[in-house]
């Protein structure tokens, strides 16, 4: 499993193309909750979201082994963020869709010179076809969450939110395949462990949580969830471990909940948020863990929404 120095190594990696991001408040949000919460604001990170930190990580190591291509497979976040540091590297990329991805995500992929090939609706899907194409172009294939390089670039978040909020109590993370939550597992608690990390997933895509419960990797079919950059069809094989290692709790929140938190923070706080990062929000909003009087830390995974899905998202 990775360590808290391979997380600060990582840090000192990415440091010339990521941002420290900041920690937002809403007083009115913080009442409605009963807690203290602020949001880590990866929506305003570089390529809208938190992926850039692991991609960064990661092909930066490959082209310092001498790769002259890479290839991703993403629902859009991952796939914006690989291309934008292979544009930024010189070398081109390929990123692997979903056939409904997001068009924006799509379009910035394409603004970042990445080539896209749509394939399937699951990460089951376009992982394999991915992987594949870096064998037949001799590239080097990135994963969207399951490598340690890709893990310690995403636990960069929780060593800024700990130097950022001394005081933290617990923090709400959302879980696809669990690269982001390893990640800050991982500098959390080998920084602070009395702090609690808790994972937030939606209904629909529980595969964590049902992995969690039953002590092994477990895989559900494709799901339709709102939060689309949560729809993986299991966890990591190498992230799980470390969320039995250190996880405190994982929640899940419905359809509506997620949708009342999109809406929330866009109307109260005016922050246009996927609803992927909602799921945090969301947890917080509906009591989801046990916390009363906490000080708390959502992260807000990402920012990349798409417009065209906008009324839908927005209607009560």
């Amino acid at each position: 499993m990775i360590q808290k120095a391979d997380i600060v190594a990582a840090r000192e990696n990415i440091a010339d193309i990521v941002r420290t991001t900041p920690l937002l408040s809403s007083q009115q949000l913080s009442s409605l909750c009963g807690n203290d919460l602020f949001l880590k604001a990866e929506h305003l990170q570089k390529t809208g979201s938190f992926k850039i930190r692991g991609a960064t990580n990661k092909v930066k190591q490959a082209v310092r082994e001498g790769a002259k291509s890479v290839t991703a497979a993403s629902s859009g976040n991952h796939g914006q963020a690989v291309a934008f540091i292979a544009q930024q590297l010189g070398i081109p990329a390929t990123i692997v869709v979903p056939e409904d991805v997001a068009a924006c995500k799509m379009e910035a992929i394409q603004a970042y010179d990445g080539k896209v090939e749509k394939c399937g609706l699951t990460s089951a899907d376009r992982l394999p076809r991915a992987k594949q194409l870096a064998e037949l172009q001799n590239g080097v294939y990135v994963p969207p969450y399951d490598d340690p390089y890709i893990m310690a670039g995403q636990g960069t978040v929780g060593l800024e939110i700990v130097e950022q909020l001394e005081e933290v109590d617990a923090i709400l993370v959302p879980v696809g395949g669990g690269g982001l939550l390893s990640g800050i597992l991982t500098a959390v608690k080998e920084t602070k462990p009395s702090v609690q990390v808790i994972g937030v997933e939606p209904q629909l895509a529980n595969d964590t949580y049902l992995s969690l419960k039953q002590n092994q990797l477990v895989s559900i079919p494709a799901t339709s969830t709102i939060a689309d950059g949560l729809r993986t069809s299991q966890p990591g094989e190498l992230t799980f471990p470390v969320l039995r290692k250190y996880l405190d709790d994982i929640v899940l929140v419905s359809e509506e909940e997620i949708r009342a938190a999109f809406c929330f923070v866009l109307e109260r706080m005016k922050q246009l948020i996927e609803p992927s990062s909602a799921t945090t929000v969301a947890a917080a909003m509906f009591g989801k863990a046990a916390l009363r009087e906490k000080r708390i830390v959502a992260v807000i995974s990402g920012g990349n929404v798409d417009l065209g899905q906008m009324a839908a998202l927005v209607s009560r």
